[in-house]
């Protein structure tokens, strides 16, 4: 019985150690597109990993958030392991609910650990115009993205973020680099 024991305890220490080197040599093949069509309640997620682009476009109210964003961190964390040496997350939300927040907040961090400081993640963030011009009113527009920077504050690879103000067609009229 003891020798049981013994063996069981073989095998899950040989699992440990094979498993993150299978999980490696999956990944040798490029990750897969994911895209998660809009509806009223949720935005179009786009995930393409041969050009880096990462978007959310449209309302993020969804009633399960975990439903619509946990396959997004789960393909994220598998692109940290192979990124493009530029990642850009396109932020295009016009409402979004506080757990879809959190979420988009998981994701921004996983983004953050691309291990490599030569690579740059560039968040890119569409606001109206309105709220654009109040910014810039303001005496400093980064504390307006202080959680936000917060994030991206510790962050492996090089951090741009951009900030672009939209008309009610969602046309791009002005931008502004926000630096930290």
């Amino acid at each position: 019985m003891n020798f049981m024991r013994h063996e069981l305890n073989l095998k899950c220490t040989i699992r440990h150690v094979v498993l993150p080197e299978f999980r490696e040599e999956l990944f040798m093949e490029q990750l897969e597109n994911l895209v998660i069509e809009k509806t009223l309640k949720t935005p179009r997620i786009e995930l393409i990993h041969g050009s880096g682009e990462i978007s959310f476009s449209g309302k993020s109210l969804p009633e399960n958030a975990s439903r619509i964003y946990e396959p997004v961190l789960n393909w994220v964390t598998d692109y940290i392991i192979q990124p493009r040496e530029v990642t850009n997350l396109r932020l295009n939300l016009e409402y979004y609910n506080t757990s879809s927040m959190l979420w988009i907040s998981k994701i921004i961090k996983a983004l953050t650990r691309i291990n490599n400081p030569d690579y740059r993640l560039m968040v890119h963030i569409y606001i109206p115009l309105e709220e654009y011009d109040d910014m810039r009113g303001s005496a400093d527009m980064k504390e307006s993205f202080n959680p936000l920077t917060d994030i991206l504050q510790n962050s492996i690879p090089e951090v741009s973020m951009k900030l672009y103000a939209t008309d009610d067609a969602s046309r791009v009229i002005r931008d502004a680099v926000v630096l930290f």
